[in-house]
């Protein structure tokens, strides 16, 4: 099977249109490929710059699409509904396929898709950061400064000096609206995942395409203390722990980060993408079954 692969393409994003606009006609040039493949972050939900974006590809083979986090992004009050109904609707009626719940089989190669999502699991523990913030989205100095969050601040002794001095804030606090703890929704996406991969175990192999990292291994390296905060919400432990539990699934391909990686992780090679507001890219994989 040849992928074509892309993600964060972020098409409502001013400086990141023209960007998208260009690999996707990049992608649009590709010739023999037998399905292309996008992992989340096309766009947000609200307005129309998801349909407008996913319109722009010409290829007239099997589309796959997997949604990322900015997809549940919306000034209404439910990114659940959203999630589970809108946006399938949505993107089945420009003529892609919801690949989560829905695995693409070619021979015996199987893609199987997934949002994943995140538990802190990739929290940076030098920061010391107490639970409670990543669970607000929310940095102590940023709290320090918002009414809001003050509630945090009311236990300083187990906040050290350092942590009072990172200031940020990880943006699916404010426009996420899940109506259930960040674990209970990695839960539910977990499950489909793994139900999912049973329906595809006799594939020889499977490509699983997650928006969110399944391994360190494919994290960002250290930065700001600001940038190592955001890393609690980059993806979940437990994303590859799943994976690794079967021996057929031999590529895992994700977004999200904006940092190109590549890693050997057990029997599985992991690729995070590297598409991000700056830069976009695109891979073109010859799978083997």
């Amino acid at each position: 099977m040849r992928l074509l692969v892309t993600s964060d393409l972020h098409y409502n994003h001013a400086r990141s249109r023209p960007l998208a606009d260009e690999v996707i006609g990049r992608i649009n040039a590709e010739r023999d490929a037998d399905a292309l493949l996008v992992i989340g972050d096309t766009a947000v939900a609200d307005g129309d710059a998801l349909e407008r974006c996913l319109g722009l590809f010409t290829f007239d083979g099997p589309r796959l699409f997997v949604a990322g986090n900015h997809e549940l992004w919306t000034a209404g009050e439910d990114s659940y509904h959203l999630y589970t109904h809108e946006l399938p609707r949505r993107v089945a009626a420009m003529g892609w396929r919801w690949l989560e719940g829905e695995p693409f089989v070619l021979g015996n190669v199987a893609v199987v898709g997934n949002l994943g999502w995140y538990d802190y699991s990739f929290a940076q523990p030098q920061l010391g950061i107490p639970r409670r913030f990543y669970e607000h989205k929310v940095s102590p100095g940023a709290a320090a400064h918002r009414p809001h969050f003050a509630h945090l601040l009311d236990r300083r002794d187990d906040i050290p000096p350092a942590a009072m001095e990172v200031v940020a804030r990880w943006n699916d606090g404010k426009f996420v609206k899940l109506g259930r703890s960040d674990e209970q929704f990695l839960d539910e996406r977990l499950g489909q995942l793994e139900r999912d991969l049973q329906s595809v175990r006799n594939a020889t192999t499977v490509v699983a395409a997650v928006h969110h990292l399944p391994f360190r291994e494919l994290l960002p390296p250290p930065r700001s203390a600001q940038w190592d905060f955001a890393k609690a919400y980059l993806g979940s432990e437990r994303i590859g722990e799943l994976l690794l539990r079967y021996p057929n699934v031999r590529h895992v391909l994700c977004g999200h980060s904006h940092y190109a990686a590549e890693a050997r992780v057990g029997h599985v090679a992991a690729m995070s993408l590297g598409s991000g507001y700056r830069a976009k890219t695109y891979h073109v994989l010859d799978i083997d079954g």
